[in-house]
């Protein structure tokens, strides 16, 4: 019972994990993420800032709805996206971190601005 009982937590677990990792497997999809991580936005906001089409970003959106990592909270006639959860914007900032400090050739600006 025991070992059944850690075996289906380990496969949530991984399961999980490898949503994440897919949402951050696509840069469109991380970019999304980190705009979203700074605060709510609308499509057509995102689309925009981003330098996407809507369809393609309404396609992403709804990979990380998917994923269970934003919401779409209705606001009238349109939907304000936002993280589903606080703690996945503290895990990106922990992610971002870790990069950095494993191969900080990927902020070339931490030498002049001191960022990371």
């Amino acid at each position: 019972m025991y070992c059944r009982a850690v075996e289906i937590l380990t496969e949530t677990h991984t399961d999980a994990l490898a949503r994440f990792g897919h949402a951050l497997s696509d840069p469109t999809r991380t970019r999304i993420l980190l705009k979203l991580r700074r605060a709510p936005g609308y499509p057509s906001d995102l689309a925009e800032s981003i330098g996407v089409s809507r369809q393609i970003l309404s396609n992403h959106l709804s990979c990380l709805r998917g994923c269970g990592l934003v919401v779409a909270v209705p606001e009238g006639r349109r939907n304000r996206y936002e993280l589903a959860d606080v703690r996945v914007a503290d895990a990106l900032g922990d992610l971002l971190g870790l990069v950095l400090a494993v191969d900080p050739a990927c902020c070339p600006a931490a030498d002049t601005e001191g960022c990371c």
